[in-house]
């Protein structure tokens, strides 16, 4: 991508978009919008406060111990490579109330952040030394995201300053691609 320098990509397809599908198509969905809509936060705001609540009961690790997502919904990028693959929800009850909506939620996060330790390893073991996470983009605002990915890979994790970092290097890439700039490092500085 770079001249000079190398880069290894292990990415999940659509986990924003996956956290949502299951959020927004949830029984408990509209009681959600509406006590965050009445608190002023975000839902996602809303549901980490709600589980905040919940876990005063339990441990964290126990909330979700009979609860599981496998979150290829959108196929698999990395490490598998299969498009074909399906997500699945495993431990569903009939309960429909808004703490099912948070465990759910909890859950596919969780997923996703198994997901990444599952690429991490797959790198290390073909001889890659990974020791910090660098998240940036919209899931690196929520700080349960950013919680689980640390706690479940065991790794430090580092967000960037720039709030917007995917849109600076969409630009700078785009500065480039247009001739206007040399060269990545050029455009950069």
């Amino acid at each position: 991508m770079v001249p000079g320098l190398w880069l290894n990509e292990g990415g999940q397809s659509a986990t924003g978009k996956l956290i949502d599908h299951v959020v927004r198509g949830h029984v408990a969905f509209p009681e959600l919008q509406s006590k965050a809509a009445a608190s002023a936060h975000s839902i996602y705001t809303y549901l980490n406060s709600h589980l905040d609540l919940i876990k005063k009961s339990l441990p964290v690790g126990f909330l979700t111990v009979d609860l599981h997502v496998w979150p290829d919904f959108h196929g698999n990028r990395s490490p598998l490579t299969d498009l074909t693959l399906k997500g699945m929800v495993v431990g569903l009850t009939l309960s429909r109330g808004l703490d099912e909506l948070a465990l759910i939620y909890l859950a596919t996060i969780q997923a996703i952040a198994l997901g990444t330790r599952h690429i991490l390893e797959t790198m290390q073991a073909s001889g890659h030394h990974i020791n910090t996470l660098f998240l940036c983009g919209g899931l690196s605002k929520n700080p349960l995201f950013v919680q689980m990915h640390a706690d479940i890979t065991g790794k430090p994790v580092v967000l960037s300053k720039e709030v917007e970092s995917v849109l600076v290097g969409a630009a700078i890439l785009g500065a480039c691609a247009s001739g206007d700039f040399a060269s990545i490092q050029v455009c950069s500085t």
